[in-house]
């Protein structure tokens, strides 16, 4: 990028403090948690923008995207860059545009809608919604540093959809406002269904500027970890609690051992041997799981109050992808899958696995509601990496049997599994950034340029 244009590009700041173009600063503002994959590593690792540019309003988005568009400058938006799939790492240089100091919450309205700007910290959120009664619907295990924007472009579901499924799911997200790379950038409200034109998208088709994103009713919860002999009785147990309506939960994680051997800071908690279920349960049914744990041969290893994010120890911070993270501090060969278990025939799917590639994957199940209200075994599984052949061969062979898998080994929004068959996600992009200048390299269906009927 030329000096004349980063000057143009300071310009459109209130604060020129905030273009940043210090070659450390700019490096790390183009990273994120990509090195979970060992192939994402050795893609991605050499790759950064040229400026890193803090907007604070949608006025100033707007002034950087129309000089970008006529220039031909690449963008690549950041919320906290704390997912693990390259989402906000630019393939061409250009601007990183980081959104984390436009953080306001505007307001949470008495039927618990919160309304907000994208770099709000969902940690932050959810304290505020508790204030007044309310508490976020899902949340990943990052809660404390990710933002509610980033959780948007290129989050899923987590702590909370076992009761209110993925962040996709009973419209949750009830609006998105966006701005468009256009040569004149507009301001665009997504509202119900339309939503899903932008979500999960990484950025490619539009600027997040402002969500409306719904709460639900706040609960008294505690934490409950039970200890079980095997992993099928584990599995068996939080089945059972998972699929009952008698119970409510926020968060039910199953873990095979040697899983839990990688929770050094909560060693107290495992059991040698033992696969493992973390609970996140009401308060007042505390009680009646513990008896039910036990009736069925399981040892209580915690009970106690969880009163917020820091709750010490904090069992969410151990769970969905926060477990991969913990296994590669022990293992550096270790990395993940995201896969889909068949509620009906899990037990003969997990056998298949285990008789084909033994040790080699170890289950980490996150009990979830699906989009039709179906509570599925969703699964985080361990796999110890050796190449990326193997590694397809697993997935492939996952696919073969009825397993789900949504590849996070892969550095675009198609191949990760949640691109939407009815292709809304590309018309959006061929509508708002026809040059194909946000997040370019991300979006692989899309052809720059090309004329698509809308």
């Amino acid at each position: 990028m030329t000096d004349s244009q980063i000057a143009a590009l300071t310009a459109c700041l209130s604060d020129p403090a905030r273009l940043i173009t210090n070659a450390q600063t700019v490096q790390r503002l183009s990273r994120d948690f990509y090195w979970y994959s060992p192939i994402l590593k050795k893609q991605l690792e050499d790759k950064t923008a040229d400026v890193a540019i803090q907007p604070t309003s949608v006025e100033e988005i707007r002034s950087i995207l129309t000089y970008c568009h006529q220039q031909e400058i690449p963008v690549t938006a950041r919320g906290a860059g704390t997912g693990n799939y390259g989402q906000a790492i630019p393939l061409e240089r250009g601007v990183v545009l980081d959104l984390i100091k436009m953080d306001a919450i505007e307001a949470i309205t008495p039927d618990g809608v919160a309304i907000c700007q994208p770099g709000v910290r969902l940690g932050v959120l959810e304290a505020a919604a508790r204030e007044q009664g309310f508490e976020l619907r899902c949340y990943p295990s990052t809660v404390v540093k990710a933002s509610v924007g980033g959780f948007l472009g290129g989050g899923s579901g987590g702590i909370g959809s076992i009761a209110h499924g993925g962040l996709r799911d009973f419209q949750t997200v009830r609006a998105i406002e966006v701005v468009t790379m256009e040569a004149t950038p507009r301001v665009v409200l997504h509202e119900g269904t339309a939503v899903h034109d932008v979500m999960h998208s990484w950025g490619t088709n539009g600027i997040i500027t402002r969500i409306w994103l719904a709460l639900t009713p706040a609960v008294e919860w505690a934490q409950c970890v039970v200890a079980f002999p095997t992993f099928d009785e584990a599995f068996t147990f939080s089945e059972q609690i998972a699929v009952s309506e008698a119970w409510i939960k926020r968060l039910i994680t199953t873990f095979e051992w040697p899983i839990p051997s990688c929770f050094t800071p909560i060693a107290q908690v495992t059991r040698e041997g033992k696969s493992l279920i973390f609970f996140m349960i009401a308060a007042a049914q505390l009680e009646a799981l513990q008896a039910a744990a036990i009736e069925a041969g399981g040892e209580i290893t915690l009970a106690a109050p969880y009163t917020g994010l820091r709750t010490l120890p904090l069992l969410s911070d151990y769970t969905w992808n926060h477990t991969t993270l913990w296994a590669i501090k022990q293992d550096d060969t270790f990395t993940y899958l995201q896969c889909g278990f068949n509620p009906g025939t899990v037990r003969d799917q997990f056998a298949q696995l285990k008789a084909k590639f033994g040790d080699e994957i170890l289950f980490h199940i996150e009990w979830m509601k699906n989009g039709t209200g179906t509570i599925i075994p969703g699964s985080i599984p361990l796999v110890r990496y050796t190449t990326e052949g193997r590694l397809n061969e697993m997935i492939d062979f996952c696919r073969s049997i009825g397993v789900g898998v949504a590849n996070p080994h892969v550095n675009n929004v198609e191949g990760g599994g949640r691109y939407r068959e009815d292709n809304v996600q590309l018309q959006t992009k061929y509508k708002y950034d026809p040059k194909g200048l946000l997040n370019p390299g991300k979006m692989t269906t899309f052809i720059a340029k090309e004329v698509i009927p809308i």
